[in-house]
């Protein structure tokens, strides 16, 4: 599990492009008045649309293969993958914004335990600190929230934390997997999983299909491709931390696109998720300087 420190500078600039490119979800969604499960429909068939693409152009046929003859390991990251994606959609629609938002914030502190327990890879005291600032961070940004919630809301934002935890220990210990190809197939199974549920599949006009291939393509496909290549490289606390980033980032994005300035919680709470992850980044880099 060691690698050299410009691999390691290479996994963090790589889940960090991965956290901007899924900041951007809110923006996206905001441009789309349609349900959520047709948004994922169409998000999911553009973002794996998208992957595939990538693969032929970077891997040829050797690309292709790795979709059409995946290994069983690569079909449990997919499916842990789409799991998340299907169920963060009803977590939001049953309980609140805020509730999803803190406990999607537990996930480097669940991501260290798993492997902690699953790879023997002891998370560093510095990370944890760091973790348990931005999680800090992220209550204030959505503290105003409304307080009421639902038990089944919140058990499938836990599930959804524990999901994406494991995944992302996954991906850094079966770093033999074409991982690619499992993102691709992960956005293609949310497809599948939305088509029962979809109201609106037919009545997408040709700006919005426009503005859904742009989701589909930059947040789904750029952001988990990026994510997945990334998160090899990193201990998978650190991987989970930088993610973090993706809450300060969304109402940035929304304030840029609609001049909607936000609260000063969000600017508090911003600067503590951003200062927590620069401050652990800019610590690991002065880490590993000496034995580089």
């Amino acid at each position: 599990m060691t690698e050299t420190p410009s691999q390691h500078r290479l996994g963090i600039a790589l889940v960090v492009a991965a956290a901007i490119a899924w900041s951007t979800a809110a923006l996206f969604t905001r441009l789309l008045p349609y349900d959520s499960w047709t948004i994922l429909f169409w998000r999911g068939l553009f973002g794996g649309s998208m992957i595939v693409a990538i693969m032929l152009m970077l891997q040829g046929s050797a690309g292709l293969r790795d979709l059409t003859r995946m290994s069983k390991s690569g079909w449990l990251v997919a499916s842990l993958s789409t799991s998340a994606m299907v169920a963060f959609i009803p977590s939001l629609q049953l309980t609140s914004v805020s509730n999803v938002a803190i406990i999607i914030a537990t996930g480097p502190f669940l991501a260290a335990g798993l492997a902690w327990i699953w790879l023997k890879e002891v998370p560093h005291r510095r990370t944890l600190l760091a973790s348990a600032v931005a999680l800090a961070g992220v209550i204030i940004i959505v503290g105003g929230a409304r307080a009421g919630s639902d038990i089944l809301g919140i058990a499938l934002a836990c599930f959804m934390a524990l999901v994406i935890a494991a995944m992302t220990v996954m991906v850094r210990r079966l770093r033999s997997t074409p991982m690619v190809a499992a993102a691709a197939m992960s956005n293609f199974l949310g497809s599948v999983i939305s088509i029962p549920f979809a109201q609106g599949i037919a009545a997408i006009t040709g700006f919005d299909l426009l503005i859904l291939a742009m989701f589909g393509c930059f947040q789904v496909a750029l952001g988990l491709t990026l994510f997945f290549l990334g998160s090899r490289l990193l201990p998978s606390g650190q991987a989970a931390l930088i993610s973090t980033l993706e809450t300060p980032l969304m109402p940035f994005w929304i304030w840029v696109a609609f001049a909607e300035v936000p609260v000063l919680r969000v600017f508090i709470g911003g600067a503590l998720v951003m200062g927590a992850v620069i401050a652990d980044i800019v610590g690991d880099i002065r880490t590993q300087r000496p034995s580089g």
